[in-house]
């Protein structure tokens, strides 16, 4: 069921008819928050009955708490105050989303005995409770009954410093969207979301005050786009490249670049792939739906940089006009691929972009995302996204981003041995090296059109759709890479 949560931040609240939700800590005192909501201590007791512990993320849920004017109480546990970290609040904060269950109004009492509840914490807990709250079901028609419609859920949260918490939620909420974009363009199906419709999805972050261009197959012909047009020349539907500038920083400062691989649906084409699962191939834009989702995140919260973001949008079909194996093309750079794969077809679409962003905007570094390849799932599960990169420095700052928003990655290798492998013999590369090292030929595939500009390729095809399931995600698609890389920017690059 789908809830829209309105949320905002006060001193204090009444209780009728509302569900109250309490934080607890582990072995701590019971907070001014559940004395106002349940004066009677029958939560208390329930604990007890209960042998409720407050351990991280468990609920103690206490119905018509007797003396109460709330409706229901919930408690949530935090665990030991000593083993709380950041991502810890966005958890909790999903797990109080979780709790609302037909609630049409909660009180939050986030003011926690023995912790020293801050501005970002109590942000950190609203965004968790926006990233639970979201379910896809745009195609719902039938509804069993009318708890299935959307619910509208009024959320109070209650701090003594509810006013610094209320404009550290502005950017909270702004990163919120970003998240809820990349799911939902991950989620749409792909006879509702071409190449184009993509493009003009980009286009609307123009009211937010980015810059958006939309190169079309004849400009991109132009610029000798050859690596990227051959995987689109087997669909009815024109390729698109996306082209989004934040200018957030000062006048004339060098940017920071995203890319992200926008394959909106990938059949393999003449490689054609198996025909189980092939559904989920509506999810190989990830990538593009992760740097479209940053570039809203940047722009709703007025980010201080400089940012580019490109997507490369085409889909990749079996058409008797399709490039096949053995196909010899050439990419924006000169360089000439032989096309050993036609399922191998992302590097293709990022080779040019990569090249594209290089040339003509001179970043600081740029950073590609795609769900690139299966054996980067084989490697790494779905606990991890794999980070290949020529930059140690870059490297360690996403590292740290990703251990800050729990978007892991883990660095994978590069190297001389592993490039000789896409050497062609009537080519200057072959876009597949086989089974081996599959992850890595193709991030050293990618390194081919960096030259010595700092980058970072994110294979995110474990993480970005098919995600296992968190107290903040519940969907599909994850919209993984959002956070992730809006942390970097902050951490690291806003003036």
């Amino acid at each position: 069921m789908s809830v829209q949560l309105n949320i905002s931040f006060a001193k204090s609240s009444p209780l009728t008819n509302a569900l109250a939700i309490q934080l607890a800590l582990a072995g701590g005192e019971p907070a001014s928050g559940i004395a106002e909501a349940d004066p009677q201590g029958v939560g208390a007791r329930a604990a007890g009955i209960a042998k409720f512990s407050a351990k991280a993320m468990t609920v103690l849920d206490v119905i018509a708490p007797h003396g109460s004017d709330a409706d229901r109480l919930a408690v949530i546990g935090l665990g030991k105050a000593d083993a709380l970290v950041a991502y810890d609040w966005l958890r909790a904060g999903g797990t109080a989303a979780a709790s609302l269950k037909a609630a049409k109004k909660a009180v939050v009492f986030l003011d926690v005995p023995g912790l020293d509840v801050t501005a970002e914490q109590a942000a950190d807990f609203a965004l968790g409770m926006l990233l639970r709250a979201y379910a896809f079901d745009a195609y719902k028609t039938k509804k069993k009954d009318d708890d299935e419609k959307p619910n509208v859920v009024d959320v109070k949260i209650v701090m003594a410093g509810h006013a610094a918490a209320k404009k550290a939620f502005a950017k909270a909420e702004a990163v919120a969207g970003g998240v809820v974009l990349a799911r939902d363009l991950v989620n749409l199906p792909p006879n509702v979301l071409g190449p184009v419709e993509f493009a003009d999805k980009a286009k609307e972050l123009e009211k937010l005050g980015v810059t958006v261009e939309i190169l079309t197959e004849k400009e991109m012909k132009k610029l000798g786009m050859g690596a990227l047009l051959g995987v689109a020349q087997g669909s009815v539907r024109p390729p698109r490249l996306a082209v989004m500038h934040w200018n957030g920083g000062k006048a004339k400062e060098q940017p920071v670049a995203f890319i992200g691989k926008g394959v909106v649906f990938d059949t393999g084409g003449i490689s054609i792939k198996p025909g189980a699962g092939m559904e989920d191939m509506k999810g190989d834009m990830g990538g593009a739906a992760a740097v479209i989702g940053l570039i809203h995140t940047l722009a709703a919260r007025k980010a201080k940089v400089n940012a580019i973001g490109v997507l490369g949008l085409v889909e990749n079909m079996p058409d008797g006009n399709a490039q096949r194996p053995g196909d010899i093309v050439t990419s924006m750079s000169g360089q000439t691929i032989e096309i050993i794969n036609t399922d191998a077809e992302g590097r293709l679409v990022l080779g040019d972009a990569l090249f594209y962003t290089k040339e003509r905007f001179k970043p600081r570094f740029m950073v590609n995302l795609a769900t690139l390849t299966g054996a980067i799932v084989v490697a790494l599960g779905n606990a991890h996204a794999g980070l290949f990169s020529n930059d140690d420095a870059l490297s360690a700052q996403l590292t740290a981003a990703g251990e800050a928003t729990q978007e892991k990655l883990w660095r994978m290798p590069l190297g001389k041995e592993y490039d000789k492998i896409i050497d062609s013999r009537f080519a200057d590369m072959k876009n597949s090296g086989g089974r081996q090292a599959g992850s890595i030929t193709a991030a050293q595939f990618l390194k081919r059109f960096v030259g010595d500009t700092p980058w970072a390729h994110l294979d995110i095809a474990a993480t970005a759709l098919n995600s296992p399931q968190s107290e903040i995600n519940q969907s599909w698609a994850s919209g993984y890479g959002v956070r992730l890389l809006d942390e970097l920017v902050r951490a690291n690059y806003e003036g």
